[in-house]
């Protein structure tokens, strides 16, 4: 960036304009003198707690006093661990208008774009093809940018998809500017109301011949000679050989596009489109996305070495074409650019229902969260819609680690053309499967192995090596993404991240022990708050039964109302969810996605939590049960039209579903027992408590309930799911019952 850094430093002298600015959130003062009292409450319940345990008068009232007060602390622990997010909370505006008038485009940096794919039928090719399109089209020097696709599925379909899109992207890219649209992925933009006329109908009809194509491609299974119109294509093609397979095949990397020659229908360059699918072997480990990522990160070495990185899902496309001069507001201030390892904007969402009854949003890990982290050194790596210096990934700020080949070194510049035979043939030996084995790829360089969410795991391990982030929060989404509306797609998802953090816990890595040393006791917590998300799914599942179990023996195991411990159970749940609340509503959500949102914990509490950490620790005793899936981005009519209802869409069998129903079970049961017991036999204000919880999973389980009785499309509950639920509730009941009379 020596010429953006000359640029800065000449500029300051004449009076530089701000080109961004910070101020930390007004609620801050209260969040520190809230989590002082609160904290106080919490010691008073664990005290509570030890109180009961040493007065406990048989084994069964000793066992449950145990599992609360276990529960109980891991509550706390994450009570305590969130309070990190709270203690320096800040919010941050760029203006991007005033940097253009100081900074000339001749001085931007490279821009290298990183965008990755793994099953063209799991993440349909022109999803992907929209997410290139629409960053191809940035409001960024064509000649100083570069789309990398890389395709870990090594699918010919998704080579074809793209060189139809470098053909529609002469035409599309043109069209952009001349009108200076701002929606640049066509799926959005033809989706929109947008002024219509004949140049916007001949677009359309391109694109749309284009879907065709690859659609029936994509139903093919393969590119026939039909579709194959000139000899660089075909040549493309025959590397598919009988003997080429997802797991199993050479590297191909090929050049669809080249910043320095190709134009578009209005004689400007296009930004260079380059596939790339990495060697594969079943014999080496392939590290799933992160190896992808460093794949892609050695080949642009080789072939562009663009000093920042955009790294990007192959669903998120780009919604602003400012966002580079956006980050640009920062990369020009000399006083944080030496630290500064990467900007991460946050991961929303188009699609969402009404409702957003699967609590897709994630409003406090993709907002509330990172604005708090961002007070600190900043906010960890989402996976997408990140922008990285590339330095960063090769050592810490002062201490810079060389890799095997000078090619890589972010210092090194390209000279050689980007299609000339030395720079292919090195492109594909650093694209080979064996070639970062044995080496500081991946532990010491790169993206980070070791855990499944390679991004938190990145992004924390750069913070440990002494670099800093921003959140970058426009009021104009910089990205957006397609969410899973399924709920057996969102568990499955949600289980892949249960294993990768449970797989940070318990590496040298553990954000308590080796985080807090390294990037301070507040940062070391915010990181260890994400790692035990796994744990919730302790106290969730103790709460979801124990005092349920209790109530349908007659067992009372809290408080009476009119004890003063009451109020102090009380006080701990208002003031939990109440912050909350005042926190979801504050960064623009509303009270029923806020309701789905807690509901959605409790779900995946029960289930991909719970089964998460069954599959990670049976995976050590040596019982393969996983492996890497990706999430399934294609969506049928019904689906899509029971998400947009609001409906749950419980038909697709699966394990995870048998403890929500059982869970569901146990409550009605205890709650219409409770009532009956409560006002025939008088015990309403000892009975208060467990009355409570029972009525609060029963209503967050309507849609359970629903799924299992009243529905009969094929999104109703599975009726092997029910009847297996029903026994193992009835054998849970039954256990509980021998305890407490034994």
């Amino acid at each position: 960036m020596e010429g953006l850094r000359n640029c800065t430093t000449s500029s300051s002298t004449a009076s530089t304009p701000t080109f961004h600015t910070l101020r930390q959130a007004r609620r801050t003062a209260l969040n520190r003198v809230f989590a002082a009292i609160y904290s106080c409450a919490i010691l008073a319940l664990l005290y509570h707690h030890a109180l009961k345990l040493i007065h406990s008068t048989s084994l069964a009232s000793f066992f449950i006093s145990l599992s609360l007060f276990i529960s109980d602390i891991f509550l706390a622990f994450m009570w305590v661990t969130q309070q990190s997010f709270r203690m320096t909370p800040v919010y941050r505006s760029e203006f991007p208008e005033q940097l253009k008038q100081v900074v000339n485009e001749s001085d931007f940096p490279a821009m290298d774009v990183f965008i990755c794919t793994a099953d063209p039928y799991k993440e349909p090719p022109i999803s992907v093809v929209n997410t290139a399109l629409s960053v191809m089209a940035y409001d960024y020097p064509a000649e100083k940018a570069s789309v990398y696709i890389s395709d870990d599925g090594g699918s010919q379909i998704t080579l074809f998809a793209f060189m139809e899109a470098a053909k529609f992207a002469s035409h599309w890219l043109p069209f952009c500017r001349k009108n200076n649209i701002v929606d640049r992925s066509p799926d959005a933009y033809f989706a929109s109301n947008q002024p219509w006329c004949s140049e916007t109908e001949k677009i359309k009809e391109m694109y749309e011949s284009m879907i065709i194509k690859v659609d029936d491609v994509l139903e093919r299974g393969k590119v026939a000679d039909d579709y194959i119109t000139g000899e660089e294509e075909l040549t493309a093609f025959t590397k598919w050989t009988n003997g080429f397979t997802r797991q199993d095949h050479p590297a191909v990397i090929q050049v669809l596009l080249d910043n320095s020659k190709d134009k578009d229908i209005s004689g400007h360059l296009m930004p260079s489109l380059i596939y790339v699918s990495r060697e594969k072997s079943r014999t080496t480990p392939h590290h799933f996305k992160a190896g992808a990522l460093n794949a892609l990160l050695r080949v642009s070495a080789v072939m562009t070495n663009a000093p920042m990185i955009l790294t990007l899902d192959c669903d998120m496309y780009s919604n602003d074409p400012q966002t580079p001069i956006r980050v640009l507001c920062y990369l020009t201030d000399s006083k944080i650019r030496s630290t500064l390892g990467y900007i991460q904007f946050p991961q929303k969402f188009h699609g969402l229902n009404e409702n957003d009854i699967y609590a897709c949003e994630y409003k406090y890990m993709y907002i509330v969260n990172p604005l708090g982290m961002d007070g600190l050194s900043g906010p960890d790596y989402e996976g997408s819609g990140c922008f990285f210096c590339r330095r960063a990934f090769f050592g810490g700020p002062s201490n810079m680690i060389s890799p095997e080949i000078p090619e890589l070194n972010p210092h090194h510049v390209v000279v050689k053309h980007i299609q000339s035979q030395p720079i292919l043939e090195l492109a594909h030996e650093v694209a080979g499967c064996n070639f970062g084995t044995g080496t500081r790829w991946g532990y010491k360089i790169g993206f980070k192995y070791g855990s499944l969410v390679e991004d938190f795991f990145t992004g924390y391990r750069l913070k440990g090596e002494g670099w800093k982030a921003i959140f970058c929060n426009p009021k104009r989404p910089a990205f957006l993404g397609d969410v899973p509306i399924s709920l057996v797609e969102v568990l499955v998802q949600c289980k892949r991240w249960t294993i990768g953090l449970i797989e940070v816990i318990f590496s040298k890595y553990n954000p308590i022990t080796f985080g807090t040393k390294t990037i301070g006791l507040l940062m070391g917590l915010a990181y260890a708050h994400y790692s035990f998300w796994p744990s919730w799914s302790i106290p969730i599942t103790i709460y979801a039964f124990i005092p349920q179990l209790a109530l349908l023996n007659g067992v009372s195991i809290f408080p009476k109302v009119s004890e003063p411990w009451f109020f102090l159970y009380v006080f701990l749940f208002l003031g939990a969810y109440g912050q909350h609340l005042l926190e979801f509503i504050l960064e623009g959500g509303t009270i029923q996605r806020w309701w789905n949102d807690q509901r959605m914990w409790m779900i995946r509490g029960l289930s991909c939590f719970l089964f998460g950490s069954l599959e990670y620790f049976l995976n050590c005793l040596g019982i393969s049960t996983t492996s890497f899936n990706v999430t399934n981005k294609v969506v049928d009519d019904e689906q899509r039209k029971k998400y947009e209802q609001g409906v749950f869409d419980f038909g697709v069998p699966s394990p995870m579903l048998v403890s929500l129903t059982m869970s569901a079970i146990i409550n009605l049961a205890a709650l219409v027992r409770g009532l009956t017991e409560a006002f025939m036999g008088r015990k309403l204000e000892e009975m208060f408590v467990q009355l409570f919880i029972a009525g609060f999973v029963v209503v967050n389980s309507a849609p359970i309930y629903e799924a299992m009785v009243l529905r009969s499309d094929k999104g109703r509950m599975p009726i092997k799911t029910t009847v297996v639920s029903i026994f193992l509730a009835l054998a849970l009941y039954v256990l509980f019952r021998f305890t407490v009379r034994n």
